[in-house]
């Protein structure tokens, strides 16, 4: 690794992701059931208007489920939509996210039992 002038190492800048915007909203939304897309901004860092735009694609590609109450709207996660990329055809939301969901699912029903 090169040193800076100080012998201090430099940080290493990684400037991408391996997932997208999209991928990231979903994987939130996985972790996260029943958000609104205020909290996903807000935990995201991202403006209400950018999360609803990649909300509606999402929606329009049928990866999400939709309930509303009253003005809000509250997401999670279709496992059974297809996993879209043009290399990784026939899988489903499920064998990508399946574990995540899964996890945060006996996460939940384990505080549930402590708090009982």
């Amino acid at each position: 690794m090169k040193r800076h002038e100080t012998n201090q190492p430099l940080a290493i800048q990684n400037h991408w992701y391996l997932v997208s915007s999209h991928g990231a909203v979903l994987f939130y939304i996985a972790v996260n059931p029943e958000c609104t897309i205020r909290q996903i901004a807000d935990e995201m860092a991202l403006t209400q208007r950018t999360v609803w735009g990649l909300i509606g694609d999402l929606r329009r590609a049928d990866m999400l489920n939709v309930r509303r109450d009253g003005r809000r709207h509250h997401y999670t996660v279709n496992l059974e939509a297809p996993f879209r990329h043009p290399i990784l055809t026939d899988l489903t939301l499920r064998s990508v996210l399946g574990a995540v969901v899964g996890r945060k699912l006996s996460d939940r029903r384990g505080s549930n039992r402590k708090s009982a």
